[in-house]
């Protein structure tokens, strides 16, 4: 559909598990039809089905992305819409499904682009992150463990050795335990430090094997396999951006702004896009500032910033390094080119 045109027919799609709400509204605004859909791929295609071509709009959640390709698919325009742009649903005080369909259908009539629409990725790119995702849960899980054994342990006065979370229950099997149970958390701590090795290991097999794109962006201390890997498929198309610079905005590591008149505070960063990819690429930065950190352009220039501004000062340097190492990993993917350690933007500049 070309743009700036009404589409005939703009229908409203509220997800949910089993039936979902639509509302249908015609080029004049009018309510036409409202359904409830069996949430599977052949029911909502086959409930649309009177009105072939018709914009559909949808909310952001756990269902959108099979649900908008496979519309998609069946010659819808899908429109799915930034959770964070829908206030007029999440705080109406009327909200019940049929409202929110109606609701999504008329602000996709006036226009997508206030809805912030969202791009969802490939189901290839979407199963690849899965695994890193299920990666994640497992070590927030062995975190979670870690910490309430030394919780309890601390509270008895018999505090826990320091020790990486990799090597917690190798290092704390033969102590006397603190606890009843400890022994059972500390054998938990185990088994999944041996799952999310073992988790580590088919990444790096999928990035080698599916992304060999990858190895490029590993150049760059810090980023390893699981970082490379996750950038790769968080951002999936790299043309999606016109500037590399654009992609610290994207992913939420760019402050917020509320300026009005000659006031123009210092907020925190949106920490809007992806969490996960935006927590590997702090670690990164975490490490290029840290003490085994090599010798780079982007290290001098974190430190540089780090020496500056008192206590807050490193922790604003972190974030500043993470959004320079996004577009740094952004701009040799998108080039082609190799990394250089030093003298990296003098050679660009040059170019």
């Amino acid at each position: 559909m070309e743009k700036g045109i009404t589409p005939a027919f703009t229908v409203g799609l509220d997800l949910a598990d089993r039936y979902s709400e639509a509302a249908v509204i015609d080029a004049a605004g009018e309510l036409v039809a409202g359904l409830r859909l069996r949430t599977q791929r052949q029911g909502l295609i086959e409930g649309l089905a009177r009105w072939p071509g018709a914009r559909v709009v949808l909310e952001v959640g756990a269902h959108s992305p099979w649900v908008s390709r496979g519309l998609a698919e069946a010659g819808f325009e899908v429109v799915v819409a930034n959770a964070r742009r829908v206030r007029l649903i999440a705080e109406s005080s009327a909200k019940s499904d049929a409202f929110d369909a109606e609701a999504l259908a008329r602000l996709g009539r006036i226009d997508p682009n206030l809805l912030s629409p969202v791009v969802h990725r490939g189901e290839a790119a979407q199963r690849d992150l899965a695994l890193i995702r299920s990666r994640d849960a497992l070590v927030r899980a062995r975190t979670q463990l870690i910490n309430t054994a030394r919780g309890l342990a601390k509270g008895l006065g018999t505090p826990l050795p320091k020790c990486a979370a990799a090597s917690f229950a190798r290092r704390l099997t033969t102590a006397q335990a603190p606890f009843p149970g400890f022994a059972a958390l500390v054998e938990m701590v185990g088994k999944l430090t041996e799952t999310i090795r073992g988790l580590d290991h088919q990444i790096e097999h999928v990035a080698r094997e599916q992304y060999p794109e990858s190895e490029r962006l590993r150049q760059v201390p810090g980023v390893g396999p699981l970082t490379a890997l996750a950038f790769l498929l968080v951002i999936e198309d790299p043309n999606r951006f016109e500037q590399s610079r654009a992609i610290g905005a994207y992913l939420g590591l760019r402050p917020r702004r509320r300026d009005s008149g000659s006031s123009r505070p210092q907020l925190h960063i949106s920490k809007e896009g992806d969490g996960l990819l935006r927590r590997l690429l702090v670690g990164a930065a975490h490490y290029i500032l840290g003490p085994f950190g090599p010798d780079t352009e982007l290290r001098r220039w974190g430190l540089r910033l780090a020496a500056h501004g008192g206590k807050a000062a490193k922790k604003r340097a972190v974030v500043a390094v993470a959004r320079k190492l996004a577009v740094l990993l952004h701009r040799l993917w998108v080039t082609g080119e190799s990394y250089q350690a030093l003298g990296h933007g003098r050679t660009r500049r040059a170019a």
